[in-house]
């Protein structure tokens, strides 16, 4: 049985301490949810199951607080996942899965996160010490390979040749594609926001003059964190304008590069579907890092003009659980007649990629 996506829609993404600095994951998910229901001719009763991408939560499971929040029956228990940055797109694969299966009729699937609204984390002293804050988890078992994720992208794009003016030039036409795209179609308007906060007329001399975050990473040419929220139905029986999910994959690779960690998701997918890197009309690729983009566009053999058409991250900003659900969302509405591709990284070398086509 196939899977097909019959409605998707996202917030605005704003910057950490913005417009959405007062609201939690549920209330972000809630109207989103509401809207691609709408949007595919559905009601609550409808639905069977929701999930719901979170990374940076502390708990308590956000898909059933968005559940509630939405207005979806009780029976509707919600399933919240962590996988970093690729949830988003595991959870359209994991509803897909329960459509496919027959497990579920319709399925509501993608991502909420509110980088500022995160808990505070502490780890705890085993010898009885004041309890240490940390930001970041660890993304591998070995202290000596656990890779900070710009140095990681800096060392890619040093072995690639992939020269600070490219990722700057790179980050000036995603800034430039997305301001001169019209976006209103997917981004459900909330009160707070209705427009990607920190899109902007970015210069060339403004990306290389950026504070650097590594050796040629500067703040220009990475995503801000950011707070967002992006969903999808997921259904057994096709509408009109409905896209088909042709194949899904999320694989492991080298945790010590994690930049180029969805080549392998991405060669399994053009595998099922039986298709080249030529054949697609449009990509979404993620761009945690300019560097780790074009290191993939690059590995992949993608036409550059087809990837990121409407701009990418570096221009919107990096919602962790959202982010891949952000690129469905992306992808399924420029979506054309050829077959198009999501494809993202995620810390611990981890990537997940999505084949759609319009039906």
């Amino acid at each position: 049985m196939s899977a097909y996506i019959l409605a998707a829609r996202r917030t605005a993404v704003m910057p950490r301490g913005g417009g959405f600095a007062r609201l939690h994951p549920h209330d972000l998910a809630a109207p989103v949810i509401r809207a691609v229901l709408a949007d595919a001719g559905l009601q609550p009763d409808d639905v069977d199951e929701q999930i719901l991408s979170n990374a940076l939560g502390g708990g308590g499971n956000p898909a059933r607080l968005a559940a509630l929040a939405a207005g979806l029956p009780e029976r509707v228990a919600g399933l919240s996942i962590d996988r970093q940055c690729a949830g988003g797109l595991d959870a359209i694969r994991l509803g897909a899965a329960m459509v496919a299966s027959g497990q579920a009729r319709v399925v509501i699937a993608g991502g909420a996160e509110s980088y500022s609204r995160r808990p505070l984390r502490l780890r705890t002293d085993p010898d009885g010490g004041e309890p240490v804050a940390y930001d970041a988890p660890l993304f591998t078992p070995w202290p000596d390979r656990n890779p900070d994720m710009a140095q990681a992208a800096s060392d890619l794009a040093e072995r690639l040749g992939i020269t600070a003016q490219r990722q700057a030039e790179w980050a000036v036409e995603s800034h430039a594609k997305a301001m001169a795209a019209d976006l209103s179609d997917e981004i459900v308007a909330l009160p707070e926001g209705a427009s990607d906060a920190f899109t902007r007329a970015l210069t060339l001399q403004a990306a290389l003059r950026a504070p650097k975050v590594a050796e040629n990473i500067t703040k220009a040419t990475m995503a801000v964190a950011a707070d967002a929220a992006a969903f999808v139905v997921i259904s057994a029986k096709p509408t009109p304008g409905a896209a088909i999910i042709r194949a899904t994959a999320t694989l492991g690779a080298d945790p010590m590069e994690p930049g180029l960690s969805p080549l392998p998701a991405i060669r399994a997918v053009l595998a099922q579907a039986k298709l080249t890197a030529a054949n697609f009309s449009h990509v979404e690729m993620m761009e945690a890092f300019a560097a780790q983009a074009l290191a993939c566009i690059q590995q992949a053999g993608f036409d550059p003009n087809m990837v990121n058409r409407k701009g990418g991250a570096v221009a919107r900003g990096h919602p962790i659980g959202a982010s891949g659900a952000i690129l469905a969302v992306r992808l399924f509405h420029d979506l054309e007649t050829a077959p198009g591709l999501a494809a993202i990284a995620a810390a611990g070398g981890i990537g997940s990629a999505l084949i759609l086509e319009r039906v």
